[in-house]
């Protein structure tokens, strides 16, 4: 690749990236289903037009944006739960590492997650069920729960995957001082959950 290839290339993603940024500072004050494309652009400083060289639609950016938070996220974890050495504390402390470190994306994307844009919730939605899903996969191999149903799993990975995701939502939310202690309650909540889960029998009569 030549160097001025490679420099246009480079120059593409800052855009593409400035985009995104710009997004995500606009969105945080009216919310992402209240933005134009127009005001996108300019937030790029780039013209309405040149949006089109970075992504198809408005709907197209918004997935790239939960590509980049929840969709990251899912990978992650399933990375960290093939170390047969991670506790369930050691994986909630990583989902919030990961949250620190894009902390702005995060906050945008638990925002949206009850917000305007329909197209926006459906993907969150959607990640996060994959995540449940996931979850529910690990489960059904833990021998203490060979009794439980195929729904009793679910509905506790539901349980588990909503906590920590209200978790993050107090976590982008609150001041520095106060994040430390929303990440260690969260620890604890998820280790009651599966206090609860060890001396819990599921009903025979289903």
């Amino acid at each position: 690749m030549s160097e001025q290839a490679a420099t246009r290339i480079e120059r593409k993603e800052r855009t593409r990236q400035a985009l995104v940024d710009g997004t995500l500072e606009l969105a945080a004050d009216r919310g992402f289903a209240a933005l134009s494309l127009r005001e996108i652009a300019r937030s790029a400083g780039i013209v309405p037009t040149a949006f089109y060289r970075h992504f198809a639609s408005l709907d197209d950016l918004g997935a790239t944006l939960v590509d980049q938070g929840v969709t990251a996220l899912r990978l992650a974890l399933r990375e960290v739960r093939r170390n047969p050495e991670s506790s369930v504390a050691d994986t909630v402390r990583f989902v919030f590492d990961q949250v620190a470190a894009k902390r702005a994306l995060f906050g945008f994307l638990t925002r949206e997650r009850h917000g305007g844009s329909a197209a926006l919730r459906k993907a969150i939605a959607l990640e996060l069920q994959l995540i449940v899903r996931e979850l529910v996969a690990d489960l059904s191999r833990v021998r203490a729960l060979d009794d439980w149903s195929p729904r009793d799993l679910e509905i506790a990975a539901d349980l588990l995957v909503g906590t920590v995701a209200d978790g993050i939502a107090a976590y982008v939310a609150a001041t520095e001082r106060d994040q430390r202690t929303i990440v260690d309650n969260t620890v604890q909540k998820i280790r009651l959950i599966a206090l609860g889960m060890d001396n819990w029998w599921p009903p025979k009569d289903r």
